[in-house]
């Protein structure tokens, strides 16, 4: 498939994928947006700096399940979908809405996300998460500091911080989110049994990603 149109949602195998963002606080060595220029799956997800509304985005998903239903919503674009965190809640409030009152049918509600959100924001964010998502995928690729550092290339803001924060923000989601499942990235030479202890102490779980 090939569409040179930037996609705000675009359909992944039983999921719609939402494009909140292209900003990040991370520019991680495994990222896939510099591997595939901005591309995946055919889809063009370069939004050129012009970042959608919600009612942009829930234009678009209602269009899609239009023409097929998903199993799953999923905030996660070529960007760090907590930066537009405004946008993300009042999408995901609304979806949850239209799935109560039977608008839409019933699907799950997932972000993927470096987990840097309370850090951006100065704020605990995963109470206003809760209300809306059904699970969350958090990055966190490292069990030490400083392989996190070496692997995610935090921007120098957050870099003194970063890494307990995406701890501390794993276990705050780990209290109120249904599923929290963490992430590292295969074949960057991580301590995987050392990654899983840490991740099951902060009440996740831990998922190894393939390395594209």
């Amino acid at each position: 498939m090939s569409n040179d149109a930037p996609q705000i949602v675009y359909r992944f195998k039983n999921g719609l994928y939402i494009n909140l963002t292209n900003r990040c606080p991370n520019a991680c060595v495994f990222c896939l947006k510099n591997k595939f220029s901005m591309r995946f799956e055919g889809y063009n997800l370069n939004l050129c700096g012009k970042e959608p509304s919600a009612s942009e985005v829930l234009e678009e998903i209602y269009k899609k399940f239009k023409e097929k239903p998903a199993e799953e919503v999923v905030f996660c674009g070529y960007g760090e979908p907590t930066m537009r965190l405004e946008v993300l809640l009042e999408v995901g409030r609304t979806l949850k809405r239209k799935i109560k009152d039977g608008s839409l049918p019933h699907f799950a509600l997932r972000l993927n996300t470096i987990g840097l959100g309370n850090l951006v924001h100065g704020r605990d964010i995963t109470a206003d998460l809760s209300g809306v998502l059904d699970k969350i995928n958090i990055s966190l690729n490292a069990p030490q500091k400083e392989e996190w550092l070496a692997l995610v290339r935090p921007h120098q803001k957050y870099a003194d911080k970063g890494f307990e924060a995406v701890l501390d923000f794993i276990r705050l989601c780990s209290g109120k989110i249904d599923k929290v499942v963490v992430s590292v990235v295969d074949k960057q030479n991580v301590n995987i049994e050392e990654t899983k202890k840490l991740v099951k102490s902060l009440g996740a779980e831990l998922y190894v990603r393939e390395y594209l």
